[in-house]
């Protein structure tokens, strides 16, 4: 415990809390900027297990902003999940890494979510987010929703009870054919930085049970300063977790 010192002199984790987070195991689905804070922030916290799950390799223009990389690891063209379990086995030595270097998809998305107690979408794309919510549904597992784009970022923790899941808050037919993406519209690393870090915690108190797990879509522009919170009702006939699921 000794390298957690600082951590559980906190009250709201304290020794029983470390403990908990050390057996605790959960899935981040990307490893780009979203996925590489996250994952460094959990790494560093003590979660026991970790498996990261990207398909990509990395390249110089990830470097303003995922963090576990380096010019070589982009120079010989690493994948992107090898590479961070590789950085982050030298920060901590003590918890378990596991690298998937592989999309998630429907053929896959159950197994890789078997024997995990949470996960986290770091991903760019709601093909991706839909399934994890599909998925983490079916097993009542909860998830958490995050992303950005230009200097704003939101996450939303998605729990297997009677909130609503990310159908009931997006509906899916809803989704433009065609996003921006921060090829158009940029992205800074104090943006997704800020997000993964606020998905962080949020994955911490969920794994502990804590009291103060937030509802509520958490919305963050650090260019403009401006912070929100927009709460949504479940939707009784969505597809997925409401009524209408039984009339499939």
């Amino acid at each position: 415990m000794q390298r957690y010192l600082r951590q559980t002199a906190f009250p709201g984790i304290g020794e029983a809390g470390q403990q908990r987070l050390s057996t605790s195991r959960v899935a981040v689905v990307g490893a780009g900027a979203l996925g590489t804070v996250t994952a460094n922030c959990l790494a560093r916290a003590g979660i026991g297990f970790l498996r990261i799950i990207d398909k990509d390799h990395v390249e110089r223009i990830n470097l303003h902003r995922q963090i576990l990389y380096t010019e070589e690891d982009a120079d010989r063209r690493v994948p992107k999940a090898v590479a961070a379990c590789a950085f982050l086995a030298r920060v901590n030595s003590e918890i378990r890494l596991e690298s998937v270097v592989s999309e998630l998809n429907a053929d896959n998305a159950e197994s890789m979510f078997e024997d995990i107690d949470l996960v986290l979408d770091a991903v760019d794309n709601w093909g991706t987010r839909f399934l994890i919510n599909r998925v983490c549904r079916d097993k009542s597992l909860p998830w958490i929703y995050c992303a950005a784009l230009g200097s704003e970022g939101m996450t939303m923790n998605f729990l297997p009870n009677d909130q609503p899941c990310l159908q009931c808050v997006v509906p899916q037919h809803t989704i433009a054919a065609v996003q921006p993406t921060c090829v158009e519209k940029g992205i800074i690393n104090m943006a997704t930085g800020t997000i993964a870090a606020i998905q962080s915690a949020e994955a911490v108190k969920i794994l502990l049970g804590s009291a103060h797990i937030r509802h509520g879509l958490f919305i963050a522009d650090v260019w403009e300063n401006k912070f929100n919170v927009i709460s949504f009702e479940k939707d009784r006939g969505c597809s997925v977790c409401g009524a209408g699921m039984r009339l499939k």
